[in-house]
This record gives C-alpha cells, structure tokens and sequence, in this order.
C-alpha cells in the first residue's frame, strides 16, 4: 500500500484526472477504525503521558505500563459466526443496517471483506495509505489546481468531490458502528494474525489508527504546492510534506469534510472504550501556506 504516490497531483492548471487518494475517502478506514478518524497536524500530537515523579524502578515500569482509563465499550451482538473466509455475506447484512450510502453499496459488493477492513486499519496506523484496498471508494470528478502569481494551489473545487462520503460518514450512528466492531472483532483478530502485525492487540492498532487521523490539521487557508518533477507535486508547507501518507491524503478532502469526519471518530472512540485522555486534543485552524 505504501508504494501509492499521494501527492502525484497532476501539474496542469485546468482540472486533469489522477489517481484518486482514496484512503482520503476514508469512509470505509473510519467506519471501522473503528474507525476512522479516514487519514494529523501540522505537527503530530501525540498523547504525551506525563513525567513520573522519583519512585523506585519496579513502581515506574508499572505506571508507564499501565493503559489510560477507558470507558466501557459498546458490547457486541451474541451471534454465530462464520468462519473468516466465509463472513463476507454476515458483514454485507451488519453493515446494511449501519448505511445505505452509494459508497458503503460499494465497498460491500467486494469480496474478503474483514480482511480488508482488517488492513486499511493497520496501514491508517502505521501511517500509510491504504488507497488500492479502497478502490470502490474513489471520489469522482478530477483533481485540480489553480495558478496565481507563479505559484500553484490546490483549487478548492477540488474537495468537493469528498462531500458526499464526509456526509455518509457524519450520518452514521456511531454507537451502531462500535456494537459492529465488538460483533466481528473475533474474526477481525483472526485476519490480523494472519497478517503478523506488530502489536498483537488489534484494540491498540485501531486507537493508533483514530489519532493518526484525528492528528491531522484543518487547513482552512488554501494549500500551496510546490513541483517535485514534470508531473508531481509536494505540498510547500515543510509541515504538511512531512505528515505521514495516511495524514496527507486525509487532507486532500478539504477542511470542512476534514472536520466532519474527525468529530465521528471522536464519537466512535468513545463508544469503542477508548479513553478521551488517549487522543489528541482537538486542533486549531493551520496554515496551508
């Protein structure tokens, strides 16, 4: 997933197609990041624990060990269910409850479905792009810039192409989405051991996966990009280009469907048990330029 070029922007002025960031749809990433929180600040805010006072070496390891308070999670429905490789017609009947958005039509007419939404989480968390495992998910319409004294800009017409999944993702129910997680999470565990990721604890990944995106910055001033070849752009701002891909592509959905979609993650978090004290604080208004 990481070999997906993010910031490939086509370099004309007049809108020209590229190939869409579709971890920047982010729905499917949030519903379950379980999501979501999509795909950062300017700067990373991380959750910093503070400093312990002077105790002995045992009662330190112990308190930095020890996880942030959690609310109790939304449990999950008591039901059969099917082996791994065979969920796909359960999840398609879950989530059909959850939304009846185009783009949720969309991912389910694909196969492996877990196992999917099983990697597009551990990529958000690790700060990659999930992009090729979302497919179904790309936003219509092309990309463009705009040019004004010799510089060039992410026209804002652009982000437009994410309202309507930043809307299917502001009207889900975010209690429904966690019962969903703690339903499936016995075959979401199964994918992610096949997968070999590196904390054994899928719960960890998802809430690593939601302050990745919630880290992202709103950038409400238009962002500047700069040519890295003939046909690639970076963003300008040395703060936004050193993002991770997850967060970066996050951005191209513009700040207002930026912020739509964190308020659900924040909402999701809560109903997944993860505590406030582990996400980052919410963010003010950076600067694109």
């Amino acid at each position: 997933m990481a070999t997906f070029d993010d910031l490939s922007l086509n370099r004309n002025t007049t809108p020209q197609p590229v190939e869409p960031p579709a971890s920047g749809t982010g729905f499917w990433p949030i519903i379950i990041v379980v999501i979501l929180g999509l795909s950062a600040g300017v700067l990373y805010f991380a959750f910093r624990a503070k400093t312990p006072a002077p105790q002995s070496v045992a009662q330190t390891t112990a308190d930095v060990a020890r996880p942030p308070a959690r609310h109790a999670a939304e449990p999950g429905e008591a039901i059969d269910l099917p082996p791994l490789d065979q969920s796909d017609a359960l999840v398609r009947s879950l989530v059909g409850t959850l939304s009846l958005h185009p783009a949720v039509a969309a991912w389910l007419t694909t196969n492996g479905l877990i196992r999917n939404l099983t990697v597009v989480i551990a990529n958000i968390a690790d700060g990659e792009t999930p992009a090729k495992h979302l497919k179904p998910l790309k936003p219509t319409g092309d990309f463009a810039t705009k040019s004004s004294r010799g510089l060039t800009w992410i026209d804002p017409s652009s982000y437009h192409r994410y309202d309507g999944i930043a809307a299917a993702v502001g009207a889900l129910d975010a209690r429904g989405v966690a019962r969903f997680y703690a339903t499936i999470k016995p075959r979401i565990d199964e994918a992610y051991r096949d997968l070999a990721g590196s904390d054994p604890n899928f719960d960890r990944t998802v809430e690593r996966a939601i302050v990745v995106l919630l880290s992202t910055p709103s950038v409400d001033e238009d962002v500047q990009l700069q040519s890295t070849s003939k046909v690639t752009y970076a963003f300008a701002n040395p703060a936004l280009q050193d993002l991770s891909a997850a967060q970066r592509q996050f951005l191209r959905m513009g700040p207002q469907n930026v912020r739509i979609v964190k308020a659900k993650l924040r909402e999701v978090a809560g109903f997944l048990g993860i505590a406030d004290s582990a996400l980052p604080p919410p963010d003010g208004i950076s600067q694109g330029r």
